[in-house]
C-alpha cells in the first residue's frame, strides 16, 4: 500500500480572503467545442462548434470544528519527517528539488546516486515546505475550485448544476509509489459490472488521482516495470489520466511533480524516460569526515527526539518556507534576456541534444532560480548553475567516454557563454 504523507486539511478559507478574491465567488468557464469526441469534464463526449459557459455562485466557507479538530489530531499523530533544513550537504540534489516547487512545470526531476546517500530522506523532507493549496472539500482529486481545467468529473456537474462548492485548505500531498504496485492501483479502475448492469461509470481512483496538484515520488524508479514508467510520464506531461476500459473511457486530471529516484548499479533507465524528467541530480557519498559525522550526529538526535530535533530546526523551516512562497508569488514576472535564450539553445545544439525540452527546462529552471534569489531576471550566473542538471540526462552515451555528461556541459556552456 501506498504511503502518503503531508498535512491533511487544517482550515477553510477565511471569509475575508473570499470578500477579497472575487473570483472565488465567482468562477466562469468557457469552453470551446468542436466537432468529434472531446473529453468534456472527464468523460468522453461528441459535441458541436460553439461555447458554453457555467459560473459557481458561491463557495461554502462554514467551518465544522468537529472536522477541524479531527484533521489537527490526525496531524500529530502522523510520522515525523526528517527536517529539509536538516539535511547535510548534497545542495545539487536539494536545489533541484526546490525548483520543482517553485515551477511544477519544470517537469520533475530525477535522483541518481549510490545508496544511503539520504534521497529519499531529503525527498520525504519536502513536505514541511510545500505551501496548502485551495482544494475542494471530499474531491478524490483535489480538484482546484478556480481552475476548471483541473476539476474532477463531480466537481464540474455540481458547477453545472449551480450548487455550492465547500473549499478547504490543503497541506499538498506526497504520495509514495511502490514497486510492486499494479496498473489499476496506478490509474484506477471501473467496475465494469456496474457500468453495464446500472449503466454507470462506477471509477476507483488509484495513486494518480491522488497525486493531483501534489508529488509523486517513485523510489527505485530504475526498478519499476517500464509499462508503468511510460503511464507515469505520460501523465505527468499532459496532466491527465485516462482510463480505458472494455469501451468505457474515464478521464481525470493528474497534474503533479514526478520525483524519481535510484542507484545506477541496479540499472538505468531508457533515455526516452530520461529525457522526461525535467531535471537530473547526482549524488555522491560524503567524503568529508568533519561532515560525516555531523550527519550521523544529526541522525542520532532524530532518532532519539524527533519532535524536540524537529523544534530546533522551525526557524530555518519558516524562513525556506516563506523564500519558496515568495520565489512562487515572483516567478511569472522573471525576464530572461533573448541573446541568453539563443545562448542556450546554441548550447543545446552543438552538444546534440534531441527535441526541444531541454532548451525548455533549462529556460524555466534558470527563471525559477532568480525568483529563489529574489531576482526579476536571469542572470549568466542562474543559467550555469542549472543547465548542467537540465542537460546532463539528455545527452547520448558514448561507452568510450570517460568525462561526466555533465562536465561536457558546463564545458559547452563555457566554451559559448565566454
Amino acid at each position: 500500500m501506498a504511503s502518503t504523507l503531508g498535512t491533511s486539511s487544517i482550515a477553510f478559507l477565511p471569509s475575508q480572503y473570499l470578500s477579497s478574491n472575487p473570483s472565488i465567488h465567482s468562477l466562469s468557464l468557457s469552453s470551446g467545442l468542436s466537432y468529434g469526441r472531446k473529453f468534456y469534464g472527464g468523460i468522453g463526449i461528441h459535441g458541436i462548434k460553439g461555447r458554453s459557459q457555467f459560473s459557481v455562485a458561491s463557495v461554502a466557507t462554514e467551518v465544522n470544528p468537529v472536522e477541524q479538530a479531527r484533521k489537527i489530531a490526525s496531524k500529530e499523530s502522523q510520522r515525523p519527517v526528517y527536517p529539509f533544513a536538516a539535511i547535510v550537504g548534497q545542495d545539487e540534489m536539494k536545489l533541484c528539488l526546490l525548483l520543482n516547487v517553485i515551477d511544477p512545470k519544470i517537469g520533475g526531476v530525477m535522483i541518481m546516486g549510490d545508496r544511503g546517500t539520504g534521497k529519499s530522506t531529503t525527498v520525504r523532507s519536502l513536505v514541511d515546505l510545500l505551501p496548502e493549496i485551495a482544494v475542494v472539500a471530499g474531491d478524490p482529486y483535489n480538484s482546484d475550485p478556480q481552475d476548471p481545467e483541473f476539476m474532477g468529473v463531480e466537481v464540474r456537474e455540481r458547477v453545472l448544476n449551480g450548487e455550492q462548492l465547500q473549499v478547504v485548505l490543503s497541506k499538498i500531498n506526497m504520495v509514495d509509489l511502490p514497486l510492486g504496485a499494479t496498473e489499476d492501483r496506478v490509474c484506477g479502475t471501473i467496475d465494469i459490472e456496474k457500468a453495464l448492469t446500472e449503466g454507470v461509470k462506477a471509477f476507483e481512483p488509484g495513486l494518480l488521482a491522488k497525486a493531483n496538484r501534489g508529488i509523486l515520488y517513485v523510489d527505485e524508479v530504475n526498478l519499476l516495470d517500464d509499462h508503468l514508467v511510460d503511464v507515469l510520464l505520460d501523465s505527468a506531461a499532459s496532466g491527465w489520466n485516462t482510463v480505458e476500459r472494455e469501451g468505457i473511457s474515464i478521464s481525470h486530471p493528474a497534474r503533479f511533480i514526478l520525483i524519481g529516484s535510484g542507484n545506477p548499479e541496479e540499472g538505468e533507465l531508457r533515455p526516452q524516460l530520461l529525457d522526461r524528467f525535467g531535471m537530473h541530480a547526482q549524488v555522491g557519498t560524503v567524503r568529508d569526515a568533519e561532515l560525516r559525522v555531523k550527519i550521523v550526529e544529526e541522525r542520532g538526535r532524530f532518532d532519539k527526539n524527533p519532535k524536540e530535533f524537529r523544534g530546533s530546526y522551525i526557524a530555518e523551516q519558516e524562513k525556506l518556507q516563506e523564500q519558496i512562497s515568495s520565489a512562487r508569488s515572483i516567478l511569472s514576472s522573471v525576464q530572461i534576456d533573448q541573446d541568453l535564450k539563443v545562448k542556450i539553445s546554441k548550447v543545446c545544439a552543438e552538444l546534440n541534444v534531441d527535441g526541444l525540452r531541454g532548451d525548455i527546462v533549462t529556460n524555466r529552471a534558470a527563471k525559477a532560480l532568480a525568483a529563489l534569489k529574489g531576482r526579476d531576471k536571469v542572470s549568466v550566473e542562474d543559467i550555469a548553475t542549472v543547465i548542467p542538471n537540465c542537460l546532463r540526462h539528455r545527452l547520448r552515451k558514448d561507452p568510450l567516454e570517460s568525462i561526466d555528461s555533465g562536465l561536457l556541459v558546463s564545458e559547452k556552456f563555457s566554451e559559448i557563454f565566454s
